[in-house]
């Protein structure tokens, strides 16, 4: 099996999965609104979302508060990083037609 696919994360590939690990990998932290809005979702699909990648190990939510509002920050961890460079690099050997 040497074919770049197997080599796909099936947790990382959904469009909206990737696009929230993409935002991640390009921040320390990001407020759980902030990636809403860039990823264009309801608040609810997000959450579901989340919680998949939680689950999987590569996403973390921390809560908190700003003054008397709650906040979620989401972050990327060390291994959903690895996953995610592992899934981009199996995408570009398959474009590139390695």
């Amino acid at each position: 099996m040497s074919h770049p696919r197997h080599q796909l994360d099936e947790v990382i590939h959904s469009p909206v999965r990737f696009a929230i690990v993409a935002a991640l990998a390009a921040a320390e932290k990001a407020e759980f609104r902030y990636i809403r809005d860039l990823v264009e979702i309801e608040t609810s699909a997000l959450s579901k979302q989340v919680t998949i990648l939680e689950a999987a190990g590569y996403v973390k939510a921390t809560k908190g508060y700003v003054g008397k509002r709650p906040r979620t920050w989401l972050s990327i961890t060390g291994e959903g990083r690895a996953a995610f460079a592992t899934h981009c690099a199996a995408l570009r050997k398959m474009v590139e037609g390695v």
